[in-house]
């Protein structure tokens, strides 16, 4: 077999074995860069076809018509290798149209330059017969764009592989095995071609491309070369809501995703360098880097708080060593799963759980109270309406005498359920907030119009010192259930004849208010008890109860609407001279607001049971 046939053999396998590999990019053809391996594979057998036309050919009509069906290949297979590059890489993807006219642009006027060779000679300038051998037939003197070519197909290969580079130093072992594959199919032809253009005789690079197709079929069964591109596999790695951290065997941070630099701003810098050591980045987790310096090489599980700004993550951590395809580790990936809001559903959930137990064991304390307190002064009324009733005779001096108790048993009764309801209410969260602005000397009139007639059955001196231009924002219900209560207090422990003064100032964006009387003040044990801050308390002392006072439910009412305000309930007290109230509430002076004209919801009862 003379080299003629032998070539011919090598080159017609070369061909089969290319469109074979266009047949398995063609499986995967829903990816851009298996469809650009198919028109690679295509036009680099076209070039293997036409060379082999052109060795057995015996005329030079016949090896130029040869050399039309090799520039169908010739011109383009580096081109669609560099649009691979791309597309593998990413590189321009934004401006993908313009850059494929770029790549594209010398090709194409390669291939039209041949077509009219004969009239410029741009591409060759003539055909030699070769006189000392059979292969190949004609021999080629170059003509200048020929080595525009040539440098063009060089300079492909070098930018193609300076695009390769950093990307390899970032990958993953999978994608780096793809990008090696890639510069290996791409070497085997141009070092053929550098071959033939030192001893000008044989051309063996159509032989490259069959090496390529033979490295292109291994990487796309061995490597999935064309199943994910990393492009997918960024993607994917991005978009994942873990934070993942990728380290090589000397732990330094070579790949993370943006979930990561969320637990670790830090890695924004370390984004900029190809590789930075774990502890630069970690180093604010001693227990983790301890962890990822263990020479056990086991995978661990384990709960990690990072204090970010004002708030403290929580993440459940994750190291998992890699292995190549040996018992080696090469690396180790970190996976952060944020269960911070799991974590603060969780203190949510116990908060309430442990408010839930005292609101079950305040209701049982309550109806026992209730059942003691609600029942006596019941019982006490049913003795006396007996009284009433036996001694009929004495009618009148009885009811100059009992009846004014059964009055203030009967009131006294009523505001303690009607006041446990509002309490009640409160708790259960039934009451509807809604603030709004207020002329705060209307509302303080209405609630003493309200007052007035029990200040004047004790001959009470009532001052009102509110300026007319104070507006506060409050829920009106609130409001008026506040002034009730802590007038109600006042009037019920001053004295006859004794005063009560209501006043307000304006201070830092806040309308200060006081109620105070001189009263007998409130004793030390009864302080006590409001300054505990508890649902409610009993008053000691009440003549009634042998184990404990009144119920009282005002002013813990008041405390806790008026924490809904934003504000606070204060006391100052001093036996046998009287007690003040104070409380915020947000305001301004002027404006408009709303007054007694536009109609006010009015509660029609009044409360001393404070």
């Amino acid at each position: 077999m003379d080299t003629r046939q032998w070539m011919s053999v090598l080159l017609c396998l070369a061909t089969a074995f290319m469109l074979f590999v266009a047949c398995l990019s063609y499986l995967k053809r829903q990816q851009p860069m298996a469809r650009t391996m198919i028109w690679m594979m295509l036009t680099a057998s076209c070039y293997a076809m036409g060379y082999t036309l052109e060795i057995v050919s015996e005329s030079l009509r016949e090896v130029k018509l040869s050399y039309q069906l090799e520039y169908v290949g010739i011109p383009f297979v580096s081109a669609f290798w560099l649009l691979l590059v791309f597309q593998f890489t990413g590189f321009a993807a934004k401006r993908r149209r313009q850059v494929a006219i770029g790549i594209f642009l010398i090709p194409t006027v390669t291939f039209l330059l041949h077509l009219t060779n004969d009239w410029h000679h741009l591409l060759y300038r003539a055909f030699v017969p070769n006189a000392e051998g059979l292969v190949p037939v004609f021999n080629t003197i170059k003509g200048p764009w020929y080595a525009v070519h040539a440098i063009y197909n060089y300079t492909i290969l070098l930018f193609g592989i300076l695009l390769f580079l950093p990307m390899y130093l970032r990958a993953v072992p999978i994608v780096r095995k793809q990008i090696v594959v890639l510069i290996v199919g791409a070497a085997g032809p141009i070092l053929f071609n550098i071959a033939y253009m030192f001893n000008k005789e044989i051309d063996f690079t159509p032989l490259g491309f069959a090496l390529s197709g033979l490295v292109y079929a291994w990487g796309i069964f061995r490597f999935r070369l064309l199943r994910l591109t990393p492009l997918a596999y960024a993607k994917m790695f991005d978009t994942i809501r873990d934070g993942v951290i990728l380290l090589d065997y000397d732990n330094q941070i070579v790949s993370h995703n943006d979930a990561a630099t969320e637990a670790y701003p830090g890695l924004l810098h370390a984004a900029k360098e190809a590789s930075i050591p774990a502890r630069t980045v970690l180093g604010g987790n001693p227990e983790l880097l301890d962890r990822l310096a263990s020479a056990a090489h086991l995978d661990e599980r384990f709960p990690l708080a990072r204090a970010l700004g004002d708030r403290t993550r929580h993440y459940i951590c994750s190291i998992t060593h890699i292995y190549d395809t040996g018992t080696a580790p090469i690396g180790k990936m970190i996976l952060l799963s944020d269960v911070t809001a799991l974590r603060e559903n969780e203190e949510r959930l116990r908060e309430k759980s442990e408010r839930l137990t005292q609101l079950n064991a305040f209701k049982d304390k309550l109806f026992t109270v209730m059942a003691h307190d609600i029942r006596d002064p019941i019982a006490l009324l049913v003795s006396l309406t007996e009284i009433l009733e036996a001694e009929s005779a004495e009618q009148g001096q009885a009811k100059a005498e009992v009846l004014p108790e059964i009055k203030r048993q009967v009131r006294g009764t009523y505001q303690l359920v009607d006041n446990l309801l509002d309490w009640y209410r409160s708790q259960n969260g039934t009451i509807a907030f809604r603030p709004q602005a207020w002329n705060l000397q209307q509302v303080v009139r209405q609630a003493l119009s309200l007052a007035g007639a029990r200040a004047a059955a004790k001959h009470i001196r009532i001052a009102e010192r509110v300026d007319d231009r104070l507006t506060v924002n409050a829920d009106k219900e609130m409001l008026d259930l506040i002034f009730r209560n802590l007038l109600a207090n006042a009037i019920k422990y001053t004295d006859v004849g004794g005063q009560i003064a209501v006043d307000a100032s304006l201070r830092e964006g806040e309308v200060s208010v006081s109620v105070s009387d001189d009263g007998r003040g409130i004793d030390e044990e009864t302080a006590k008890l409001l300054r505990r801050d508890e649902m409610y308390f009993k008053e000691p002392g009440f003549a009634s109860a042998g184990d404990g006072g009144e119920m009282r439910f005002g002013l813990v009412l008041t405390r806790e609407f008026l924490r809904m305000h934003g504000g606070s309930l204060r006391f100052e007290s001093e036996a046998g001279r009287g007690t003040t109230f104070r409380f915020t509430l947000p305001g301004y002076a002027g404006g408009d607001a709303a007054t007694e004209k536009e109609g006010w919801a009015v509660s029609a009862y009044e409360s001393d049971a404070g």
